[in-house]
């Protein structure tokens, strides 16, 4: 990628030479790598000024190539909020691709719920409380009040970081890339993780802002109940988290999910508004999902949740949970990388502007959100 198309971007970020990132991280000593992406590593680094980074390095073998990455750094250096992982810079040198950002103390909110093993402490109440809050908030950013609009796509616990004070920032916006053509902020590909996928988006590619409300709803689950959607099933009834919660709900027993490590020691009132906040948002119907901004508002209290019946009836019978796993149970599994994105060839339908203009795609909000 020559340099002078990447300057030509008007970026409002620090470019950064290989040898800087080598000296910052030791030569990529694996001490100092934080953890294993599905498009390469990333590694904590130290610049010669004493500013701690964190270097997100993508192999030449990732499927991320570098029209894609000039994007990412396009539209991450334009997003500035506090519950965004701030970008400082980047550097291409030959096949050297890496994005230079903040370092995030506590890792991942993944990591801080699911790895309790490794800590001394787990997450208290007040202290998922205002994760959920901080992430509801970055996505109102990212669909409401940016400069560009975008669908994040893959919403889930290891793309949010931590930092020392335990405020959670939205990490990843590899997914939102131009595609082929260059007219829109949205791939020719669906792309996101098992488990956090909206129905419709993985079944149809039919994609809006309120896929990324449904992938939320899944992680104020996980905060809640402190367990992984995927991985959690209490007998063999249960697929998931989701579905196990959806049958509690029914049965009125919603204070179940509550994670056993926090004790007596939270606010069943903040407790049962998250839930129902987030069984809200994961409604298979898209329509029925709130806008992040009623999100935030219901969450803080500001406003009653409203606890419409779940109305699986858009997908037809063959959308509960049980027949999904029957019919798709072992495609998913083949399909399915622990960790990883999923990524399959699709055409995704974008339901919003007509518009074929990257500026009017960026810059008009959705009539579908």
């Amino acid at each position: 990628m020559p340099l002078t198309r990447l300057k030509g971007l008007d970026l409002q970020t620090g470019f950064f030479t290989y040898r800087q990132i080598k000296a910052a991280t030791n030569n990529f000593n694996a001490v100092n790598k934080i953890r294993e992406g599905g498009f390469g590593s990333v590694y904590k680094g130290i610049l010669s000024d004493g500013i701690v980074i964190a270097v997100k390095q993508l192999l030449s073998k990732s499927k991320q190539g570098s029209r894609e990455f000039v994007n990412e750094i396009g539209m991450i250096s334009s997003l500035q909020h506090p519950n965004l992982v701030r970008l400082y810079g980047c550097c291409i040198e030959g096949k050297q691709l890496l994005l230079v950002y903040e370092y995030m103390e506590n890792n991942s909110l993944a990591h801080a719920l699911f790895n309790n093993e490794e800590r001394e402490q787990t997450l208290d109440w007040s202290a998922r409380q205002k994760i959920c809050v901080g992430i509801a908030r970055g996505l109102v950013f990212l669909h409401e009040e940016s400069t560009l609009k975008i669908v994040h796509r893959d919403i889930k616990t290891t793309n949010v970081l931590l930092d020392q004070d335990l405020n959670p920032k939205i990490s990843d916006f590899g997914l939102a890339k131009l595609d082929e053509e260059e007219n829109t902020h949205i791939s020719t590909r669906i792309a996101g993780t098992i488990g956090y996928m909206a129905p419709e988006y993985a079944l149809w590619g039919y994609l809006t802002y309120k896929a990324d409300v449904y992938s939320f709803g899944d992680v104020a689950l996980e905060i809640v109940a402190g367990k992984n959607n995927m991985k959690y099933r209490p007998n063999e009834k249960f697929v998931c988290l989701l579905d196990w919660a959806t049958v509690l709900q029914k049965k009125g027993d919603l204070m179940e999910l509550v994670d056993p490590k926090l004790g007596s020691e939270f606010s069943k009132e903040e407790v049962l508004r998250m839930i129902k906040v987030a069984l809200l948002c994961t409604n298979p119907s898209p329509a029925l999902r709130p806008t992040m901004t009623a999100v935030v508002s219901m969450l803080e209290g500001k406003t009653v949740v409203d606890e419409m019946a779940r109305d699986p009836d858009i997908y037809g019978d063959e959308w509960r949970f049980e027949a999904l796993r029957d019919q798709f149970g072992q495609s998913l599994q083949l399909n399915s990388v622990e960790g990883q994105s999923l990524v399959q060839s699709a055409n995704p339908t974008w339901i919003g502007s007509s518009s074929t203009s990257a500026h009017d795609l960026y810059s008009t909000n959705l009539d579908s959100r």
